[in-house]
């Protein structure tokens, strides 16, 4: 076995990380891959924003000429500064199942980190604030929703057996149309928002939209402050979220809560089009937009990316007006269906208020931590 560096000037390098997982998921009809050009601007450190005040290695580990596994490991200097953290994160984490094979991967990741006196490590935790987090842990019989890992199975005890301990899980839920809302709570919701002078913000237009992404990104930040992965994303990487938010945007879907002209909360709601993205193999071009568009008007399937409420306005009806409208969506476009993506174990607040949706939690992924 031999563990090697990728080397950001060598497209082979590059390519290699980047196809390992394609290889690995070959047979897997559940497995979506991510977007090529996304991936190549993780690797470039000249056109992303976290190398602008932090760095990442890239390992591959390879038998013969063949790659057998991968990771990234990021020295995330903000996160540690913001957080009083001395951790490093691991990122895109792909092996065969062989505890040898994963052992020492991880251990050569582990090293990378004790090189700058970083005292644990924990992951997955990706590069920007609005990556996925965690690995599969329960619920590998449903597809995963855009952005959001799916692994096998053998990829949890590959971790624990070297070590690892759970940090956290973060809970994706299932809410269909057909199982309809009582008319009492849009009743309520309504009532709420006349009361306390509430009114819903919706986009007609992704240039509209662009226009209003500064203030979306204040309210994000205001939001998330207390949780515990939260590291408030540099201008520059909050614009690449925006980006890559408004590229893949219904702004129809797109909702926020005004209270004046305060925004006090958001809704972040995207068509899912993992179909498109599995036909294209991860490719935008030469013919892969034509696959993403089609799966953009077919698809039946919401991902709720984002739901967020200023801390004054919490408990204050806004979460149960937000509700009420995303509802509304779902009900009036050809949507059957949508998922609640990642809402932390411990938020215990946000998984009350979803109650009244009938939201089933079928999916699990977790965030491991190993002290060095």
């Amino acid at each position: 076995m031999r563990i090697r560096q990728v080397d950001f000037n060598n497209r082979q390098d590059i390519s290699r990380f980047i196809d390992f997982p394609f290889e690995l998921y070959r047979d897997n009809r559940l497995w979506v891959p991510p977007m090529r050009q996304d991936m190549r601007r993780v690797l470039d450190p000249g056109h992303h924003p976290f190398y602008e005040h932090s760095e990442a290695c890239f390992l591959v580990i390879e038998s013969e000429r063949e790659t057998v596994g991968r990771v990234a490991v990021l020295n995330h200097r903000r996160f540690n500064a913001y957080r009083k953290e001395n951790a490093a994160f691991f990122y895109y984490l792909d092996v065969v199942d062989d505890q040898q094979v994963s052992a020492q991967l991880l251990e050569a990741a582990c090293q990378w980190a004790r090189g700058r006196h970083l005292t644990k490590i924990l992951g997955p935790k990706g590069f920007l604030q609005a990556d996925g987090h965690g690995i599969l842990v329960d619920g590998f019989e449903y597809p995963p929703a855009m952005g959001i890992a799916y692994n096998y199975p053998y990829y949890e005890p590959l971790l624990t057996s070297f070590g690892f301990d759970k940090v956290t899980d973060y809970l994706s839920g299932f809410l269909s149309k057909a199982q309809g809302l009582p008319e009492r709570y849009f009743q309520v919701a309504d009532q709420v928002r006349s009361r306390r002078g509430y009114t819903i913000k919706t986009f007609t237009s992704k240039k509209e939209l662009r226009t209003w992404i500064g203030r979306v990104g204040q309210i994000y930040r205001d939001s998330f402050a207390d949780h515990w992965e939260f590291c408030p994303p540099t201008d520059a990487e909050m614009t690449m979220i925006g980006e890559r938010m408004i590229s893949v945007a219904d702004p129809r879907l797109i909702e926020l809560v005004l209270k004046g002209d305060e925004v006090i909360g958001f809704v972040l709601t995207f068509p899912n089009i993992s179909a498109g993205i599995r036909q294209a193999r991860g490719n935008f071009y030469p013919f892969g937009w034509l696959y993403l568009l089609h799966a953009l008007k077919k698809t039946t399937w919401l991902d709720i990316n984002g739901v967020g409420i200023l801390a004054p306005y919490q408990g204050m009806g806004a979460n149960a007006v937000m509700y009420a409208e995303l509802a509304r969506v779902l009900y009036e476009n050809q949507y059957q269906n949508a998922e609640f993506i990642q809402v932390e174990e411990r938020n215990i607040k946000s998984l009350g208020e979803t109650r009244a949706l009938n939201v089933q939690w079928y999916k699990r992924h977790r965030v491991y931590q190993l002290v060095l």
